[in-house]
């Protein structure tokens, strides 16, 4: 299965992004083989809307079966949950320790957006 985890760096070292349309990239994780890549989300990092329903596409294209973020807004977590995509919020530490939990089952799938629109843009 492949993850897509929200991160603001680029290693499975760097913090786990407490922003979904706002992270500034993906680790693409693939719980099979440990392969993983990381996306770049730039393009939405000061996007005035649509950041969250644009990294949703984002990480459809990339194959993402599933999210692990610290917070997703509803217009994000409505295209995720159109795509089939689980998303598990309140996530925090690095990359490598959402990873490691998200193999254990530690993690429950979020039934709802964990905040409102725009969060994370100081609005």
């Amino acid at each position: 299965m492949k993850i897509a985890i929200t991160t603001s760096g680029a290693d499975l070292d760097a913090p786990v992004d407490p922003r979904f349309g706002r992270a500034k990239a993906f680790v693409i994780y693939d719980t099979e083989s440990a392969d993983w890549s990381v996306v770049d989300n730039a393009q939405n990092l000061n996007a005035a809307q649509g950041a969250g329903i644009q990294a949703a596409m984002a990480v459809a294209n990339a194959g993402a079966e599933a999210v692990v973020t610290g917070n997703c807004g509803p217009k994000a977590f409505a295209t995720l949950s159109a795509g089939k995509i689980a998303v598990y919020t309140a996530v925090g530490g690095t990359v490598r320790d959402a990873i490691e939990k998200f193999k254990a089952g530690q993690f429950q799938a979020a039934p709802a957006a964990s905040v409102d629109s725009h969060f994370g843009m100081g609005v």
